[in-house]
């Protein structure tokens, strides 16, 4: 087996490339490209982050934090005008006399969420450590050298809106508001072991250091809140007091409560998929990443696994926003699409593995966003003549969203109909997985109901019975018309799993019986003249898009195979006739085209319910390719989009271990490049928590441990036992499913 910890570097040779900013007044289009966000390190914690250059004689960290927007209600919902997410400023450090250097070498350990710069001048070892602590909710700069009084330079921090920075006393701080009168500030502290530290300017100077710490703090007035218009307290005070408390403790200090925090949850899951050749090791990460796009690399395809759970647990933690099209990190105040929140596929996918990849809290940020845009979401909802009900009436129930939407109930472009009901599924997964009652009762129940209440008003029955969501898109792909396979499946989703929520809950029998009712009218995915599940109701025959609906139709979205997944309508165990159409619609799709990194992603997760596990695998080492991921690892759309590789993460789940059908399925897509390995730590629906070995492409052992003692049924292969696992204890099973420990 292969060492955990040699599959969680990402490391290279040389600083990112150079200029490494493109100009940021001017507009990211979707062919354009930025240097900094594609090979830059990410840092985060949750709320503010930073990406990091790595340069010698001038290192340029671009410094983010989640909820610095522009824009407002935006109640026209032009997409132009709905606001965009800001990168909010630069610290740089200017060093003297490091311009000749050697043993060059930046990494990013994601076992302990630390970055570091090391290199060499004239037999002077220099090292710079980084990290963006939730603890302390700070970024923290570390610059050490093994030769005292071997620093000396000047430090800056600028705002990206040209704002004035103010310098005193080791401190750096720039404060400004938006067109929108949100607030922000920023703060820096630099605290300097031997040598001497002065003010210039608005610059910090510092001469013949031993060693530097900065501590810098970012904030805004932002709340997630309608009712105070989404604007709290000046976040000065906030601010001041966490740089004064984090300056009072020493760095080993920060460090440590920076890692134990970490890896409360980062270490909760570990994944082995076999030794990589030491060739492989010893490549840095931007050449072998390019190599594991042909030849299989198991330790880099475990390291792009955990990369997507690091990503998630630094840009998505309770009590901040969630992640966005670019997680956390913005290196332009033009970003592309906003940086927003899509929601015809890209904030769900960034959601994906909160669940199965065990950081569930990190998909309370979600949940919480939602709830406050609710209020705003209604409004529009009923002013639009979008949204007329069955009986002419404008809408009084529910709400919808449109493709985007950002931070203060603001929303852009085309409605998304069934976005809502997609919403719906991940208040409803975070209770099948966590098995909260008081989360579905007080939070999810309300919010699935509604829109099971807008729903009940807007659907159209046909002729024959049917009930069809209308006037419906297969998104950013074909034709508008009732009946979609995408909605219609995602309708289902909402009814089906208010159905469960009502159960469990024992409340609104009445109206519970009637969802089941729609749900079992709802008109299904037919199969069409070439054995595919329809994308929509009828065969497509457009002449002016030729390919349309047919075996050359490679289109990026497979919106219609939402019932594989992320839903769990169609199954090869439960609908064999339709699983196959499934699978005959995905292959035709291909890799081909104008297929994405998401695309990808969401590929590998589909053959994986599909218990094909080596499509799966060619799909998922598609993300190496140069087109699909940035050197840095980030999604490569292009430009730099991160769903991803969340998405990709919640693929591999899926290949491991299943658990939508009513039972825990081990090692369901297995691909022969994965014959030996094991993975700690995968949840499962129902309050599971499973590890899982395996040899020679079969089970050795699988330990289930419960936190609910809710029965259990396992399956592997064609074998099934049923098995009853106590609140707070597991079993151990072999092969054939027997049990061999239990605690």
């Amino acid at each position: 087996m292969a060492s955990f910890a040699s599959d969680l570097v990402l490391w290279y040779q040389r600083p990112i490339s150079y200029p490494n900013f493109r100009d940021e007044t001017q507009p990211m289009g979707k062919n354009s490209s930025s240097h900094f966000m594609d090979e830059a390190l990410p840092i985060g914690n949750g709320r503010s982050g930073a990406l990091i250059s790595g340069g010698v004689s001038r290192e340029d960290l671009v410094l983010n934090e989640d909820s610095l927007w522009s824009g407002d209600e935006n109640r026209s919902g032009d997409y132009g005008t709905m606001g965009t997410y800001q990168m909010f400023g630069h610290l740089i450090i200017n060093l003297d006399g490091h311009g000749n250097f050697s043993n060059y070498r930046r990494d990013l350990d994601i076992g302990d969420a630390l970055a570091h710069v090391s290199y060499e001048i004239n037999g002077t070892h220099f090292s710079r450590e980084y990290f963006c602590s939730h603890a302390d909710g700070i970024i923290v700069v570390h610059l050490t050298a093994d030769n005292p009084g071997s620093y000396s330079g000047s430090i800056e921090l600028n705002d990206s809106r040209v704002g004035k920075t103010v310098a005193a006393n080791g401190h750096l701080t720039f404060a400004g508001h938006l067109v929108n009168g949100m607030r922000y500030e920023a703060q820096l502290l630099t605290l300097n072991s031997g040598g001497t530290l002065k003010t210039n300017g608005s610059v910090l100077e510092f001469k013949n250091c031993n060693s530097l710490t900065l501590l810098v703090v970012l904030g805004t007035d932002y709340v997630m809140d309608y009712s105070q218009s989404y604007h709290g307290e000046d976040p000065h005070p906030r601010l001041t007091g966490q740089i004064k408390s984090a300056g009072k403790k020493s760095y080993g200090s920060l460090r440590a409560a920076h890692e134990k925090d970490f890896g409360h949850l980062f270490n909760r899951v570990k994944l082995d998929l076999g030794q990589s050749t030491p060739e492989q090791i010893g490549m840095p990460t931007d050449q072998r990443k390019i190599k594991a796009a042909e030849t299989f690399d198991p330790g880099l395809e475990e390291l792009l696994f955990q990369y997507g759970r690091y990503l998630l647990i630094s840009c998505s933690r309770p009590g901040g926003l969630p992640a966005n099209l670019q997680g956390l990190w913005c290196d332009s105040n033009n970003p592309p699409w906003d940086a927003d929140y899509h929601t015809d596929l890209n904030i769900e996918m960034n959601y994906w593995p909160a669940e199965t990849a065990n950081l569930s809290e990190c998909h309370l940020p979600f949940f919480d966003l939602v709830l406050s845009q609710i209020p705003v979401w209604r409004s529009a909802t009923e002013v639009s003549p979008e949204f007329k009900t069955s009986t002419g009436q404008m809408t009084t129930r529910g709400w919808a969203i449109r493709v985007s939407h950002n931070i203060h109930g603001g929303l852009g472009w085309e409605w998304d109909k069934t976005a809502n009901a997609w919403y719906c599924h991940h208040f409803w997964e975070h209770y099948a997985f966590t098995q909260d009652k008081e989360f579905l009762k007080n939070t999810a129940y309300p919010v699935i109901k509604e829109i099971c209440e807008f729903w009940q008003d807007h659907l159209k029955t046909l002729p024959d019975g049917r009930m069809v969501v209308p006037h419906a898109w297969s998104p950013e792909h074909g034709p508008t018309e009732d009946g979609v396979s995408y909605s219609q499946e995602i309708t289902w989703d909402l009814f089906d799993n208010y159905v469960q929520a009502a159960d469990t809950l024992g409340v609104d029998k009445d109206f519970r019986d009637r969802i089941a009712g729609l749900r079992d009218k709802l008109a299904a995915p037919g199969i069409g003249n070439w054995s595919q599940l329809l994308e929509w109701m009828t065969e497509q025959h457009d002449t002016n898009n030729p390919e349309l609906d047919t075996p050359n139709d490679h289109h990026r979205h497979t919106s219609h195979l939402f019932a594989v997944y992320p839903g769990d309508q169609i199954s090869p165990r439960k609908t064999s006739a339709l699983a196959a159409a499934a699978k005959t619609s995905l292959d035709a799709r291909g890799d081909t085209g104008d297929v994405r990194e998401w695309s990808f992603a969401w590929r590998t997760a589909l053959y994986a319910r599909l218990h094909d596990g080596q499509d799966a695998h060619r799909e998922l080492q598609q993300l190496f390719s140069t087109r699909n991921t940035c050197l840095n690892l980030f999604g490569m759309l292009p430009p730099m989009q991160i769903d991803g590789n969340f998405g990709i993460t919640a693929a591999m789940c899926e290949m491991l271990m299943q658990s939508q059908t009513g039972s825990i399925d081990l090692l369901p897509a297995l691909p022969k490049e994965w014959p030996n390995g094991l993975v700690n730590g995968l949840r499962a629906r129902g309050g599971f928590t499973v590890n899982i070995q395996w040899a020679n492409g079969k089970l050795i052992f699988a330990t289930i441990y419960s936190s609910t003692g809710n029965d259990c049924r396992l399956r592997y292969g064609n074998a099934i036992r049923d098995i009853k696992i106590e609140d707070g204890k597991s079993i151990t099973v072999d092969g054939k499913l027997v049990t061999v420990k239990s605690n």
